[in-house]
């Protein structure tokens, strides 16, 4: 599988890298020399109809499982940041946003630090859900309540985060907004990022790479790549696959630093500043 991938991230640090990952259970054969590799500040995406695998694969980076063949290299020292596809709360449970948080404190030492209630205010922030801390958990909507998952997740200080379905449960508005925001949470801290994801059309803007699964590894590479594999194509249908057709599109004009529009004059790359490859108001975007 590490062949078919593209290696868009060539000096970063490979945080956690496994091979030939084989599984079989009851007889049924869950996964088959499948494989991922996320290295610091890349995003990684899991795509796959259910029962493809892609928790299972998700369970054996965590040390949850094992697999019957394959090998797993986790970087030494390496701090993961969980947050489960679901996590029932017992609603009769008399529970703020910041306790809940704060469970199991005297354990959750990360990096020599503990969970105080600073800590927490500013992961809440960071995450857009400052105002909420002393709201009963009961109340928070889903939303609220994934973006609580992520917080407890960075309370930790992950050089990885894991994300299973990280947008379960919210409209279509809240689920862009929480991709843009796992976006701005690798960029400011640096980490790497492992997701599980139904959501094809907004993971296809905001992840570095996609593996494609379905037992096996069909394709994996950029998400332009990927929608136009075959693979793929075949696995969601050539509708879904057109559906998903990277945009590209060329602005011909910039703004100043008024908001005011500035006109361009000839084609990209013209000016000062242009480099080939960077994306700016007259690139090709996806």
């Amino acid at each position: 599988m590490t062949a078919r991938m593209t290696d868009r991230f060539p000096n970063a640090e490979i945080l956690i890298e496994a091979e030939n990952l084989s599984v079989t259970r009851r007889g049924k054969e869950i996964l088959s020399d499948a494989g991922v590799r996320v290295r610091a500040g890349e995003i990684v995406t899991l795509i796959g109809p259910n029962g493809a695998g892609k928790t299972t694969v998700v369970r054996i980076v965590l040390g949850l499982m094992k697999p019957d063949r394959g090998e797993v290299f986790r970087r030494p020292g390496l701090v993961i940041g969980y947050m489960p596809q679901r996590l029932h709360i017992d609603p009769t449970l008399p529970l703020t946003v910041g306790r809940f948080l704060a469970l199991g404190a005297a354990r959750g030492l990360t990096r020599g630090r503990a969970r105080t209630p600073d800590r927490t205010n500013r992961v809440l922030e960071e995450v857009g859900a400052g105002t909420i801390v002393d709201t009963p958990l009961q109340a928070v909507s889903g939303g609220e309540f994934q973006r609580i998952l992520l917080a407890r997740a960075l309370l930790r200080d992950p050089d990885l985060l894991v994300l299973d379905e990280p947008s379960q449960g919210i409209d279509v508005t809240g689920q862009a907004d929480l991709f843009a925001l796992i976006t701005r949470i690798r960029d400011q801290r640096g980490c790497g990022v492992l997701m599980v994801s139904h959501d094809l059309h907004l993971v296809m803007a905001q992840t570095d790479e996609v593996i494609c699964l379905n037992h096996h590894v069909c394709c994996a590479g950029h998400p332009e790549t990927v929608a136009n594999d075959p693979s793929y194509i075949e696995l969601f249908g050539k509708q879904v696959a057109d559906s998903l057709a990277v945009y590209h599109h060329h602005h011909d004009h910039a703004h100043d630093a008024d908001g005011r529009v500035v006109p361009l004059d000839g084609p990209p790359g013209d000016s000062p500043g242009d480099f080939p490859g960077e994306d700016d108001e007259r690139a090709s975007h996806g």
